[in-house]
Formats: C-alpha cells, sequence, structure tokens
C-alpha cells in the first residue's frame, strides 16, 4: 500500500481537527453534491498554519530538487505570489519557511481585491513582480478558474508566471473536459509545473488507511462520476 507524506497526514488531521475538512454532503459553486468539503479559511491559527505553510514549502521543495535532476518539475521562480485574501497569509508563511528550512529566498506578492487610488496605488502589494518569474500559490482548486484569475493579474503586472502550488487538487473535469491540472499546465509553461499537496486520491487513500469505510465508500463514488481517469 502506498503512504502519504508526514506533512500530508498532519494536514489532513489537522484540517479536520479544526473542521477545515469534513466529509458528509456539501454542494459546491458547479452544483455537485460533493462527499467532502476543504474550507481553507479555517487554517487559521498559529499550529495549524506552520504545518499548512510547511506542506507548501516541502512540495516546493521537492519539485525544484525534481527539476533540477532533469524531470518535469518547478523551474527556479523569484516571488510567490498569494491571491487575495487567502493566499497572503499563505504565501507570507511558506515564502518565510522556505527560507529558514529549506534555504529558498524569494519574495512573495499579493493583490487587492479593488486598485487603491492612493500612496502607492494599484492592486498589487509586496515584492515588485515586474520582469520577474512567480509562482502562484492556491488552496482548493476544482475547475481551476481562481488560478486562472491569479495567473492573469500577475501578468497584468508584468510577471512571468513559472508554475502554481496547490494545497488540495479535487482531480474533477475542469473547465475543458478534462484535467484541470493539466490544463493550468499549459498555461505555465508544461508538465510538472502544478504541484499538489494533496489529492482527493490521498484523502482516500487516508480513509482507507484509518478504515473510514462509509466515507471511503461515498468518495469512490464521487470519483466514478467526476475524477479525471486520464491520471
Amino acid at each position: 500500500m502506498a503512504n502519504l507524506q508526514k506533512y500530508q497526514t498532519e494536514l489532513i488531521e489537522h484540517g479536520m481537527a479544526v473542521g477545515a475538512l469534513k466529509f458528509g454532503s456539501f454542494t459546491l459553486k458547479s452544483g455537485r453534491q460533493s462527499p467532502y468539503f476543504f474550507n481553507a479559511g479555517m487554517l487559521a491559527s498559529g499550529p495549524v498554519l506552520d504545518t499548512l505553510a510547511s506542506a507548501y514549502a516541502s512540495t516546493i521543495s521537492e519539485s525544484l530538487k525534481t527539476a533540477e535532476q532533469g524531470s518535469p518539475g518547478l523551474p527556479h521562480f523569484d516571488v510567490l505570489f498569494g491571491p487575495a485574501y487567502k493566499g497572503i497569509p499563505f504565501a507570507a508563511c511558506t515564502a518565510l519557511l522556505l527560507h529558514r528550512d529549506h534555504k529558498i529566498d524569494v519574495g512573495y506578492a499579493y493583490d487587492r481585491k479593488e486598485a487603491k487610488d492612493h500612496g502607492e496605488g494599484g492592486v498589487m502589494v509586496g515584492s515588485d513582480v515586474k520582469g520577474k518569474k512567480v509562482l502562484v500559490l492556491d488552496d482548493v482548486a476544482t475547475a481551476g478558474t481562481a488560478i486562472r484569475g491569479a495567473i492573469d493579474n500577475v501578468r497584468k503586472a508584468g510577471g512571468e508566471v513559472v508554475g502554481a502550488i496547490l494545497m488540495l487538487d479535487r482531480q474533477e473535469i475542469g473547465k475543458e473536459g478534462g484535467s484541470m491540472i493539466r490544463e493550468v499546465e499549459g498555461l505555465v509553461g508544461g508538465s510538472g509545473r502544478v504541484p499538489t499537496i494533496l489529492k482527493m486520491k490521498d484523502l482516500m487513500l487516508w480513509l482507507e488507511q484509518h478504515e473510514k469505510t462509509e466515507e471511503l465508500k461515498e468518495m469512490q463514488a464521487y470519483w466514478d462520476q467526476y475524477g479525471v481517469k486520464d491520471l
């Protein structure tokens, strides 16, 4: 049986402990009835933020090393971009832990929901992304709508988006009828440039390992109906 990484298990269990990850029946924006829901906005305490940012940082570091060895992965980047609002603390904490734990030094930036018309003005805050290679951070991705918007915002500000890092890939069919991850990879330069901490299949593996048979049954049925089968 495959094993989850320690940081994956910790994120699942910490997420459940604070009510961010729930199993049951939930109506998504798409109208689908999902057997699970992950509300990243509830990852809002010091210990949980530490767990999440550590997972982001570890996933980024592993993907950078993979690319250095000649396999598909993240290329070097200068700035980590966290879309408002949830992405702001996530990006800040991840930039800190990339430095502290992995000796990877990058800036971080985020956007405003509305442009500021005084002071420095504009919608972008933090490290200047103009002319820089940028990694976009996102939390939960289903169709990839939010991450596409973030990519557009960075490009409008003059940045080059070279990849994206996701907390959870629901592994559902994207806007074009295939894998959302594959679609986003096409926007940011190719295979391996959208690593994720967790996938729906990882949640299913955790349920299997902890003998949560009823929840696993519901997840499998949902996967059979909506999951991307070309992975």
